[in-house]
């Protein structure tokens, strides 16, 4: 794994890393993934850590992978849902968290709807955070399950073609990705809707489409964004068929495709909308790779962030 050593007491963006770190996560993650092929899944890395996973928002797959890796990990683990905290009786979350800090636990995985909420978490208690998801701002171990999927199928990142598609605007998902794929080396062009990619983005140095053949036709990679509903009645596009047959990857535009170009989504899949089931289900897709991949990366995070604790 080379002679980069973690020194970050918390995991909050990809933005704040440096490509060596993140190269870092995805060489542990490679050796973590070894893990989960054996007989016996579980090592002794985190025994004697206390893990609270404290889900302010809800969530299934990052939920369900976080508490995966913990348990592979050997941690001893305290799940905890917005509906069962004091946050009901209207504590502070600080004071929540400040709380669950005075029981002498090592690390809070946290995913809350407010944009900055784990920073300001970390700023204000010595244990361990990583960022689970904050609001639209970002979800950095899911972008680097899908850094590391890639690498994985591809052997490489720098010089790859990389296009995301769909609400660009509101998602913590490209942002993270956008930052890890600039950092690693991968040109990204971006695809949507005016309204949902405006070409603002241009200014961080990646290309911004509006046509699908044009943004998808050269790609090595297609990672699909899901499309929240809210949008469309929030005005953002007129219809979701509409946005379905400018932007949406069918039986029809995926012969825009190279032969060997992969298709990645993070999920959960509007199916028929972004994505048909024939492509999601084809030859070209990652996507459950992904979800296997991202138990080995949280894995390696949590047991980098675990390390920097114990110096």
């Amino acid at each position: 794994m080379g002679d980069i050593a973690w020194h970050r007491k918390d995991l909050l963006s990809i933005y704040d890393l440096e490509s060596e770190e993140i190269s870092l996560i995805l060489d542990t993650a490679e050796e973590f993934k070894k893990v989960s092929e054996r007989n016996v899944k579980k090592v002794p890395a985190l025994r004697g850590k206390t893990v609270v996973n404290f889900f302010v928002e809800p969530s299934t797959r990052t939920r369900m992978s976080f508490e995966l890796a913990e348990h592979r990990l050997s941690a001893d683990i305290v799940n905890i849902a917005a509906d069962s905290s004091s946050l009901r009786k209207g504590e502070t979350l600080l004071d929540t968290v400040r709380n669950i800090e005075a029981l002498q636990i090592d690390l809070i995985v946290i995913r809350h709807s407010a944009p900055g909420a784990p920073m300001l978490i970390a700023k204000n208690i010595s244990c361990g955070v990583l960022n689970a998801g904050d609001g639209a701002h970002a979800h950095p171990t899911q972008a680097l399950l899908d850094l590391f999927t890639i690498r994985e199928k591809k052997g490489r990142l720098r010089g790859l073609k990389v296009t995301i598609i769909g609400d660009i605007l509101h998602s913590r998902v490209a942002r993270s990705n956008i930052w890890g794929l600039l950092k690693l080396g991968a040109e990204v062009t971006l695809a949507g809707p005016s309204t949902l990619v405006p070409r603002d983005f241009e200014k961080i140095g990646v290309r911004v489409c509006h046509d699908l053949r044009s943004a998808i036709e050269d790609a090595d990679v297609v990672n699909l964004l899901r499309i929240q509903h809210e949008r469309q009645r929030a005005g953002f596009f007129p219809s979701v068929n509409e946005y379905a047959r400018f932007f949406g990857l069918n039986e029809t535009t995926e012969k825009y495709l190279k032969p060997d170009a992969l298709v990645m989504h993070p999920g959960p899949i509007n199916r028929g909308v972004e994505l048909a089931s024939t492509v999601a289900d084809g030859p070209r897709s990652v996507i459950l790779e992904q979800v296997t991949n991202g138990l080995a990366v949280r894995m390696a995070v949590l047991f980098l962030v675990a390390g920097c604790m114990n110096k």
